[in-house]
């Protein structure tokens, strides 16, 4: 069964130990040095850099449709025979906003509005970054629902760093 593991940086070496996973994303403000963990091969790490804002800020990288391709492009690619990690710097809102977005391009057939009401319930501080799922919302042709939803379960519970969650896709 696919499954995608959400986790902050500090939680990393345990999330992938533990799920045995073999694809990682990983979510980080340009030029922050991330070490892989030995067990994902290089070529099953994508790095994606941009900051955790949603309007343009000098000095820092919004998310735009670069990253979102690059993360639909490598989640689309993956086997899905052993589970992905995805995390970012306190895996609250980049790293949550891509599981939400991989989640809706491979399966299709879900509801956007349940999808985040479930990664509310499992994520107490979950807040996916907005723009990040306005831009996948557009590309995967949910008409606004994604966005909808997102908005809906509004800014999860204040925290420094997220609690890890998984989200099973059967």
């Amino acid at each position: 069964m696919p499954v995608i593991h959400v986790c902050p940086l500090s939680r990393l070496p345990e999330t992938v130990a533990a799920s045995g996973a073999s694809h990682l994303v990983t979510l980080a403000t340009l030029g922050s040095a991330v070490e892989r963990p030995a067990a994902i091969r290089a070529e099953h790490h994508l790095r994606v850099g941009f900051s955790d804002i949603v309007a343009p800020m000098e000095g820092h990288l919004p998310p735009g449709e670069a990253h979102v391709r690059a993360v639909l492009d490598f989640v689309a690619a993956w086997p899905r025979e052993k589970p992905m990690v995805i995390h970012c710097y306190a895996g609250i809102s980049r790293s949550t906003a891509a599981a939400y977005v991989a989640a809706c391009a491979l399966r299709p057939d879900w509801d956007e509005a349940e999808l985040a009401q479930d990664v509310r319930r499992l994520a107490p501080s979950a807040t996916p970054n907005r723009l990040f799922v306005e831009i996948a919302d557009r590309l995967l042709g949910r008409e606004g629902r994604m966005s909808a939803a997102v908005s809906g379960i509004g800014r999860g519970a204040e925290a420094f760093e997220g609690t890890p969650f998984h989200l099973a896709l059967a």
